[in-house]
């Protein structure tokens, strides 16, 4: 059975260009808000029939069937502005330092949303933005480089004297029976008005096509506050290789000190149920994250301003291909979407016929401490955004 995304925002510019939002993936509409492809299995192996194990696919172009209506800057941006109740807000609101990191460690949670085997998002084009408001929490992401493909992400709350800057580029490679992504870079929460920063890592994405197909995140993430001197490591763990689940999307980790390497909580659960805080001394337990509380009847966000809206907007940039997605008019989709993808590499040749290096308008990119890449945005505050979720 064929599913497609059922909640959507579609709007036509006055330059002629559709701009397209659908909604986010959550929990309780997982089912209503995927697209399977038919014979799923059959063309994932043949689109792959080509690959050599062990191959990087940092450049490989998936055709639109096996494409969701949103780019992968749209679905990190979600991670930080479609969300339940207003997490953030508790993490710069708790009294004790403790309480703060555990806030940080559940927000950190909430940013796991499902996976849907067989689609994936747009990979984003150099220079496409997305640009979205939540209340007072203003959200803006830039492509700041294609090869690789680093995305950038700035979001500040004035009220709520939070920011929060990402860096991070996926590198996906292929091994046969499976693909796995780690994801590189590193995300910064900052509690500002408190003076504290919390540095964090992201799992990585398994897909298995054999013996059973799957999408998991799995790995261990990592959040440090220097500051207050606290960590905390969760293991994230998917179905096993024959498919059973008994640790289907399972958390299992804990906070310590880390001058000590002294426990302080143990942290057991699902991060698409319920995770719990066990304390170390008196033994007692307390839910920190519900998942259904949290990714339950999420909005899809709308225009406000539709001449605010940038033309490097995600929306803009894929809305035709996303059009052709959601009609399931292939041939429309893959003229747009090829379309899309030459203009880019025109764009490359052009500038490199000029000796040009592209520069992002938003953030500044460099070299990071182990070699990867690391960015900073260029302004302090992020402005209102013409796009909008219905609070």
């Amino acid at each position: 059975m064929e599913h497609l995304f059922s909640t959507i925002f579609s709007l036509q510019l006055v330059s002629g260009e559709t701009i397209l939002l659908t909604a986010p993936m959550s929990l309780d509409g997982e089912s209503d808000v995927t697209y399977r492809a038919p014979n799923l299995i059959r063309r994932i192996v043949s689109i792959f029939k080509n690959v050599r194990p062990g191959s990087d696919l940092t450049r490989f172009q998936l055709p639109p069937l096996f494409n969701m209506p949103k780019s992968q800057l749209q679905c990190y941006g979600e991670t930080v502005y479609c969300v339940g109740n207003d997490m953030l807000s508790r993490c710069s609101k708790a009294e004790s330092s403790l309480e703060r990191f555990a806030s940080v460690v559940a927000w950190s949670i909430s940013t796991t949303r499902p996976l849907i085997f067989g689609v994936a998002p747009f990979n984003p084009i150099l220079g496409e933005t997305h640009h979205v408001s939540k209340g007072t929490l203003n959200v803006l992401l830039e492509q700041v480089s294609h090869h690789p493909p680093v995305s950038a992400l700035h979001a500040t709350d004035e009220k709520e004297n939070i920011e929060m800057i990402w860096c991070q580029y996926p590198v996906p490679k292929f091994y046969g029976a499976s693909v796995e992504a780690e994801v590189h870079g590193n995300r910064q929460l900052r509690l500002l008005k408190l003076g504290e920063n919390y540095e964090m890592n992201s799992p990585r994405l398994l897909i298995r096509f054999l013996p059973v197909s799957s999408a998991d995140w799995v790995g261990t993430v990592r959040i440090r506050c220097r500051e207050t001197d606290l960590e905390a490591e969760l293991c994230y763990r998917g179905s096993s290789f024959l498919g059973r689940r008994s640790n289907y999307r399972s958390i299992k980790g804990k906070i310590f000190e880390s001058s000590s390497s002294k426990t302080i909580y143990e942290i057991d659960g699902h991060w698409d149920r319920t995770v719990s805080m066990k304390d170390i001394n008196n033994g007692k337990l307390s839910i920190i994250y519900n998942a259904k509380e949290m990714l339950s009847g999420l909005k899809t966000p709308t225009v406000k301003d539709p001449k605010g809206v940038w033309p490097s907007e995600s929306a803009v940039v894929w809305g035709e291909v996303s059009q052709g997605i959601m009609n399931k008019d292939w041939e429309k989709a893959k003229a747009a979407k090829t379309a899309i993808e030459e203009k880019e590499r025109e764009g490359l040749r052009e500038r490199k016929s000029r000796g040009e290096t592209w520069v992002p308008k938003h953030f500044k990119l460099f070299s990071g401490k182990e070699g990867g890449w690391d960015c900073l945005p260029i302004q302090d505050l992020v402005p209102p955004a013409p796009i909008a979720l219905p609070l």
